[in-house]
């Protein structure tokens, strides 16, 4: 950690100094707290009440400690204050973090690959996010007509995101691009490659500015994965490489095919073996099924390609050994983004252990496959949320990377979502069925 004169001088200068976490479906959540007591709240933390965070506890043992990170810290100059960004860890008791902290779990995932294989993974989430006039719908809801990669300056958008942009780049946070999406109102920004943990916090950093930003101009943000019917979605493509401790890259090899190395076939095909059953942590929500249609951009089959963007996992175009990478495509922003990637690099890692071959990639469109051939077609990724919470039921794998705790309290929320949605009698089954 460092020093605490030097933190306290870090913050001395903001407005508000708030700490940050999220709850086990993936939302941030957060509390405000007093710059004076610093010292104390990184020595004994601050409590909080965890039955009220879905997910972090019970009535009868609610009482939660959220600690600082000050190797977190941001400094965001808003408009109207500077905000301190810091995320913090949760624990049963100080010294005691708790098991169903994700951030501890992607922690435990990362130091297991450093210690079993001596592999260091940086990644890179592709933000799909959209602009809308409201937060509920109506028929003004869209704020452009545009498409993908189009140039309008009545775009409200494009305004957004170069303030976004601009907001990240004074907290010390770079980005690479940023574009229209396929989807009116929809819109991408690229930022650079970290350490799976520092990714995982910048993503929570991320969406907290793009919402405040948006919300400034009168505007609301949304990382849903599936507003609008007949559209592409809001994806969270994942962009992984590995090295090792002295920066060779591990997933390149010169003489293989694709210049592929054996490490990066074996950790392709554990995410290929496993992805049904841990399609509930990528996928998280009975709205990010509605997306998984053909020719829409969203997966359908658990298969590979090179530069194939109709595959489940994308092999890009690589400049050169230290850019070659994959990308993973399935997931969206609705889950949460440490369970995420501890779940990614997890049963990438099984794949290794088990030395599994990934097959050939694709050639051409898997989305001429229109169809499964049964309701449960394992070639194919779960096509509902039921669907995924069965394979996540079976599964053991899962199991044995979130831990018995913490696979129970997410199935808990999870199978408790499915029946809310399952009960509920909708306007289109009005329409459907009043007049039977």
């Amino acid at each position: 950690m460092q020093n605490i004169t030097e933190f306290k001088k870090e913050i001395s200068d903001v407005d508000t100094l708030q700490l940050f976490t999220t709850d086990l479906n993936g939302r941030p959540v957060t509390l405000q707290v007093n710059t004076e007591n610093i010292e104390s709240l990184i020595r004994t933390g601050v409590g909080f009440d965890g039955s009220s965070v879905p997910g972090y506890g019970t009535v009868d043992d609610s009482d939660k400690i959220l600690i600082p990170l000050p190797e977190t810290f941001k400094k965001i100059e808003f408009s109207e204050e500077n905000l301190g960004f810091l995320i913090g860890e949760i624990s049963e008791g100080y010294g005691k973090r708790s098991p169903l902290d994700p951030r501890a779990l992607l922690e435990r995932v990362v130091k297991q690959a450093e210690d079993e294989f001596g592999l260091y993974f940086m990644t890179a989430p592709e933000h799909e996010f959209f602009l809308l006039n409201n937060d509920e719908f109506g028929k003004d809801i869209h704020t452009d007509n545009a498409g993908y990669f189009h140039s309008d300056p009545r775009d409200k958008g494009e305004l957004i995101r170069k303030e976004i942009v601009t907001v990240l780049k004074k907290c010390g946070i770079q980005f690479e691009k940023m574009h229209h999406e396929v989807t009116p109102s929809q819109h991408e920004i690229n930022l650079s490659c970290l350490d799976p943990i520092k990714t995982a916090d910048r993503t929570i950093l991320f969406s907290y500015i793009t919402k405040r930003i948006a919300s400034e101009r009168n505007l609301h943000a949304t990382f849903m994965p599936k507003p609008f019917n007949g559209f592409n979605r809001n994806a969270l493509h994942f962009h992984i490489s590995a090295q090792d401790i002295d920066g060779n890259p591990k997933f390149y090899d010169k003489n293989a095919n694709y210049f592929l190395s054996k490490t990066a076939h074996q950790f392709i095909g554990g995410i290929l073996k496993y992805a049904r059953e841990t399609s509930i942590i990528m996928a998280a929500t009975f709205n990010s099924y509605k997306a998984y249609v053909v020719g829409k951009e969203a997966p359908i089959v658990r298969s590979w390609g090179i530069k194939n963007r109709s595959s489940m996992i994308r092999v890009p175009y690589a400049a050169g050994p230290e850019d070659t990478r994959v990308e993973i495509r399935s997931p969206d922003p609705s889950g949460n983004i440490y369970l995420q990637l501890a779940t990614l690099i997890g049963i990438g890692l099984q794949g290794i252990r088990e030395k599994l071959d990934c097959g050939d990639p694709d050639i051409g469109s898997t989305y001429k496959t229109n169809n499964a051939s049964s309701l449960l077609d394992s070639s194919f990724l779960p096509r509902n949320m039921f669907e995924a919470l069965i394979e996540a039921e079976k599964s053991q794998i899962l199991k044995k990377i979130l831990g018995d705790t913490l696979y129970t309290q997410y199935m808990s929320l999870k199978i408790n979502e499915w029946e809310n949605y399952r009960t509920f009698v909708t306007p289109r089954e009005h329409k459907m069925n009043l007049h039977i």
